[in-house]
């Protein structure tokens, strides 16, 4: 019989809506991070590094681009007979047939899979943070406390508490208490969504919620397990944590890496980050190019100037550009002659030459001002943007746009340009 002390699921199937046109087409764990990675690289890096060998991910939006990246474990040694990584969608059953509805719904409707391991303890992750963590230590932990459910902790400033799941603790680490986004905090102990259950307290958890529409970790399982006295312990984490759920935090946690001494390593060799890597050419850099503490990824080509920027693999730079405070991803082609600041540019964009991004006054956002904020000026994937065109800060442009799409040339501060398929002309 197929036994295994602690398997992984990994919730991966998240629209990400914050992120705007940068998850359009793709679940926001598949988007491109830090020059060559993608977001989900993160968790599956630290399962394997943490000695899990066993990880169900459950993807449900976009899935296509997040199945072909993690294929079948390759990279992170997942590729095993017995255990390994499995993409698990939703999927038809006898009785009914339904999409994920919450983060412990899609744990439940994979009872089977977890099951088929006969494990001690589950791990349950999400797809879309930017860390490293030992969770080989967080069981040692569970353990030792002698708890049914762990839940790693992150202590915040007590003015951002109010925006978490709070945990309050006695002087051993137990949590007496839980608040769901309170008003008025009694604890900066914030949920990681991130837990460690006995396999036994997590099924019958699941099983006697299971009727509850949307069926959620924080709203009903947690305070199922609370409610019938389960030990639940807090688990505190002290390292890199962030998540880049929205723009600006995206931006921020990919600035990150390139500072000085950057707090978030991406070279320590003891604990690497694997990801799928396509096979490129070295980066070139022509006579006329000039890099400062920038990210440059395999098979780009520079002929202009990058300062403190996070370029992605086969991207082309042309001749007197300039690109200030950006993320280019994978792929994308800047002609010559451009000014892009504080600019994201999703994979496969083509951007004009003579083109300016991030230029002019900060105005909000007529359309989605919490989304496109910050400053930044976003281009969605395979969007194009033709010469000699100039886009204002807090803007967003996703399609194969024309030069008739822009009135003098232009999208102000705050305006959204979006061409559906079809609408092309």
């Amino acid at each position: 019989m197929i036994k295994k002390e602690m398997i992984a699921m990994l919730l991966a199937g998240g629209q990400g809506s914050r992120l705007g046109v940068l998850t359009s087409k793709v679940a926001k764990p598949a988007v491109s991070f830090g020059g060559k990675y993608r977001i989900i690289d993160f968790p599956l890096s630290n399962c394997i590094n943490s000695g899990v060998d066993t990880v169900g991910v459950l993807t449900q939006y976009q899935p296509l681009r997040l199945n072909t990246h993690i294929g079948i474990g390759i990279p992170w040694d997942l590729d095993r007979n017995i255990g390994g990584v499995s993409v698990l969608p939703p999927y038809e059953k006898v009785t009914n047939s339904e999409w994920y509805t919450g983060t412990a719904n899609a744990i439940y409707q994979n009872i089977d899979y977890m099951e088929s391991f006969n494990p001690d303890y589950i791990l349950i992750l999400s797809g879309d943070h930017i860390y490293k963590m030992d969770y080989e230590v967080m069981l040692d932990f569970h353990k030792e406390k002698g708890a049914e459910c762990t839940i790693a902790v992150m202590p915040v400033p007590m003015e951002e508490a109010k925006r978490f799941g709070i945990m309050i603790t006695d002087e051993d680490k137990k949590i007496t208490d839980f608040e769901e986004k309170p008003a008025n905090p009694r604890s900066n102990l914030a949920s990681m969504g991130i837990y460690i259950f006995n396999w036994k307290t997590l099924k019958e958890a699941l099983l006697a919620n299971a009727d509850q529409p949307g069926l959620d970790f924080g709203k009903h399982i947690i305070p199922y397990c609370h409610g019938k006295g389960s030990p639940l312990y807090a688990f505190e984490f002290n390292g890199y944590w962030k998540d880049v759920g929205t723009l600006n935090s995206y931006w921020e946690a990919n600035m990150e890496l390139i500072d000085i001494v950057p707090e978030f390593n991406l070279y320590e060799e003891y604990w690497k980050i694997y990801t799928k890597s396509e096979i490129l050419p070295p980066q070139y850099f022509a006579e006329t190019s000039l890099v400062e503490r920038s990210i440059i990824g395999e098979g780009s080509e520079i002929s202009g100037q990058v300062y403190n920027s996070v370029i992605g693999c086969g991207v082309t730079i042309g001749k007197d550009t300039v690109v200030r405070d950006s993320i280019i991803m994978n792929g994308t082609v800047i002609g010559d002659g451009c000014e892009l600041n504080k600019a994201i540019v999703a994979e496969k964009a083509i951007i004009g030459n003579n083109v300016k991004l991030g230029i002019g006054e900060e105005v909000e956002n007529e359309t989605d001002p919490h989304i496109y904020n910050h400053s930044i000026a976003t281009v969605g994937e395979k969007s194009v943007i033709p010469d000699g065109i100039t886009v204002g800060k807090n803007t967003c442009v996703f399609g194969t746009t024309t030069a008739e799409d822009y009135p003098d040339n232009c999208l102000a501060s705050g305006k959204t340009l979006i061409i559906k398929a079809g609408d092309e002309k």
